[in-house]
């Protein structure tokens, strides 16, 4: 399919991988889509700055990398960096189009509907998208795809009419007659607000007038301040809703000292934030901001889970809002009429973004058009294949084919990086994302021979000897599982399962008779240079061994992602429990574990505990699991003790050995095994070796972290 892609200070359409439908979501044929003239733009034009320019406007994102440096190395880091800048970016998140597929969970869409849907990131200028069905709006009858494409800019300009939150007769000044404010202009002119515009653009004003401003300034000309006194009989407005978009102060200020005392200003746009005290004290202004859409937004559990509020407590919501718009909409109480410029195919977004890049007659409002929705060809596109070719290169027997199910952080700033330095044991042959846009860009970052956004593509391919599993927890069981019955040998990074019943279907799977694909979880810290050193002296121990593990875990907020599915114990102390068991070489007798007692919500009880493991040979381990430690100390600390001797392990970047004579290794970063494990794996698979870890280890890991 077609999307569009900004890349280095343009935008192109370029073909990718189309979508398939997500549980939880709706897959649509778009029809239409609506380029955000603000946002869109400047997106644009940040990505054709040079990477100083971008470093010193965005220093957050300078401190990311160098973070990124200190865990992964300088190589993987500036591979993940390179490919991120070099891929481009989707952009877009406003459309309308027909429901051609409904996702598992998903029962108030059906296969036909007209709808609209929004946010950033999904609901992108492309042929096809996959959003999640709380940000997929029905479309009321008869309304045309043109004006309901433009839901997302009137959900936003709603929600910032509903945080001013003014009453019939009551003055509001609108600064910047752009889309949103004169979208606003016309929401509050139907609420019975007296409504002023100030913007330096005649022709917008104009419109602002026909649309019901009762007045509107031009201040290159006007004295904006002094017109406004007398317009609200000097006492100032009421309110003043700032849609416009500046880098300066100014305009901010300004809209400070128009308001009467008491009175509210909202930000919607975007403005200088210099702010003078003396512009609010004395008049005890109130100073809000209008976040997008409006409540739900930015909430993963309400645009990605899909869980919605309660109507009696939260009475517009962000879905709410957009289906409202569509209402005044399509009752032509909001008019559209003189906003929508110019419509262009997909096949053109380039020539319909510079539009909106001209210094003069500046168009307001750009259309994307995809063509019409036919239910009937559409039953090929769902049946179809949705792979994109990158290379043609035969086929390479002698090294193992590699296909990637998920390419998000961890597999493109690790796995992706050492499968490259090992090109005569791998190739990289396949990649697979549920984004077609990030897969295509790894596939070419990577000389992959092709880039799919379909599991079936990578499964039923006969030159797929290994399927490497990176994708978010929830979902490593059944991919694996999938993978498995294909015949598919597995690496799946941790955890293996999240629940014992996705694990007993695994087991089953094996308990089955006959020639079965090897199957490896990403328990890759026993596979280190530093844990291998330490292996060579405990094999040789008389007497069990007392094991101290510290996993200074660091603070992740309650609600990301990593909490969810068995949570932090399951999705990442199963390292430790394994390395634990490689150590000792024994199977564990039992489990104990206590948690912290939190005093308020900021730390859980799941994520701080301390763990004692008894294994069989009489060794037991000591796990300090913790999130609630300075980031001061390094994260990864072990003491080992046996037969008087102790060996200490700092962070895999030192190993020091007391009583024992130890090859003292030191790196600069944590080296924790994941290139070596990826070494070992090919003995298994090319050189019929056993697998490197065997499966009732690696069940008794995750069943031991389920206990935990």
């Amino acid at each position: 399919m077609i999307q569009a892609i900004v890349k280095k200070g343009k935008v192109l359409a370029e073909q990718i991988p189309a979508p398939s439908v997500s549980k939880g979501c709706v897959l649509i044929k778009v029809v239409n889509s609506c380029i955000s003239a603000g946002t869109e733009i400047s997106g644009v034009s940040n990505s054709g700055k040079s990477l100083i320019k971008r470093a010193l406007e965005q220093p957050e994102n300078v401190k990311k990398v160098i973070n990124m440096i200190k865990s992964d190395g300088i190589a993987n880091a500036y591979a993940k960096v390179k490919g991120k800048l070099d891929s481009g970016s989707p952009t877009g998140y406003s459309l309308s189009g027909v429901v051609i597929a409904v996702g598992e969970g998903v029962l108030n869409f059906k296969i036909g509907d007209r709808v609209t849907a929004a946010g950033a990131g999904l609901a992108n200028h492309a042929e096809y998208v996959d959003v999640p069905k709380n940000l997929v709006m029905k479309m009321p009858q008869n309304m045309d795809f043109e004006r309901a494409c433009t839901v997302t800019l009137g959900g936003i300009a709603m929600q910032g009419v509903r945080r001013i939150d003014l009453r019939l007769g009551e003055t509001c000044v609108v600064v910047g007659a752009g889309i949103l404010g004169l979208l606003a202009v016309q929401m509050l002119k139907i609420s019975g607000v007296r409504v002023a515009v100030s913007d330096f653009d005649d022709r917008r004003l104009q419109i602002a007038k026909e649309y019901g401003a009762e007045l509107v300034i031009n201040p290159s000309r006007d004295d904006l301040l002094g017109v406004v006194s007398s317009w609200s009989g000097g006492y100032g407005a009421d309110g003043v809703l700032f849609t416009a978009a500046t880098s300066s102060s100014e305009p901010l200020s300004q809209s400070f000292q128009m308001c009467k005392k008491k009175g509210r200003v909202v930000l919607v746009g975007v403005a200088g934030m210099q702010i003078n005290r003396e512009d609010m004290y004395k008049k005890e202004l109130d100073f809000l901001i209008s976040t997008s859409y409006g409540p739900g937004r930015y909430d993963k559990s309400y645009e990605e889970g899909g869980l919605d509020y309660p109507f009696s407590y939260v009475r517009w919501t962000e879905n709410r809002n957009m289906s409202e718009y569509l209402r005044l909409v399509n009752e032509n109480l909001i008019k559209l009429d003189k906003l929508i410029d110019a419509k262009y195919p997909i096949e053109q977004v380039t020539e319909a973004f510079e539009s909106l890049q001209t210094s003069q007659n500046k168009p307001l409002m750009v259309l994307l058009d995809y063509g019409e929705a036919n239910l009937t060809e559409l039953d090929n596109y769902l049946n179809h294949d949705k792979k994109i070719i990158i290379s043609s290169a035969p086929v390479n027997r002698d090294v193992i084919n590699v296909a990637f199910v998920g390419v998000g952080g961890f597999a493109t700033g690790m796995h992706l990086p050492n499968i490259s330095k090992l090109m005569d044991k791998y190739k990289i042959y396949a990649i697979m994302n549920r984004s077609g846009h990030k897969a295509k860009a790894v596939a070419q970052q990577y000389g992959a021979n092709y880039a799919t956004s379909n599991l079936d593509d990578i499964l039923n391919d006969k030159n797929v000897d290994l399927v490497i599993i990176s994708t978010r927890h929830d979902s490593h069981a059944e991919l694996t599982l999938k993978a498995l019955e294909a015949g598919k040998n597995v690496f799946v990074e941790k955890p293996l399962a999240t629940n014992k019943d996705e694990l007993e279907k695994i087991k089953k799977f094996y308990e089955v008779g006959g020639d079965k694909p090897v199957l490896f979880v990403g328990f890759n810290r026993r596979f280190s240079a530093y844990a291998q050193e330490i292996k060579k002296h405990t094999s040789a121990r008389i007497n069990p061994m007392i094991i101290r593990y510290r996993m200074n875990a660091g603070y992740i907020p309650m609600d990301h992602w990593v909490h969810e599915n068995g949570g932090r114990m399951v999705g990442e102390a199963c390292h430790i429990i394994d390395l634990m068991t490689a150590l000792t070489g024994s199977e564990i007798q039992s489990v104990f574990s206590q948690s912290i007692t939190p005093s308020n919500e900021k730390y859980s009880a799941e994520d701080n505990k301390s763990i004692v493991l008894k294994y069989k040979d009489g060794s037991v381990a000591n796990i300090e699991y913790f999130a609630n430690g300075s980031k001061e100390l390094s994260k990864e600390f072990m003491e080992i003790h046996f037969d008087g001797k102790s060996i200490v392990l700092d962070d895999y970047k030192s190993l020091k050995g007391y009583g024992v004579r130890v090859k003292e290794i030191s790196t600069n970063v944590s080296q924790k095994g994941q290139l070596e494990e990826l070494e070992v794996l090919f003995e298994t698979l090319k050189k019929g070796k056993g697998w490197p870890i065997e499966l009732w280890d690696m069940v008794q890991t995750t069943e031991i972290s389920f206990l935990i």
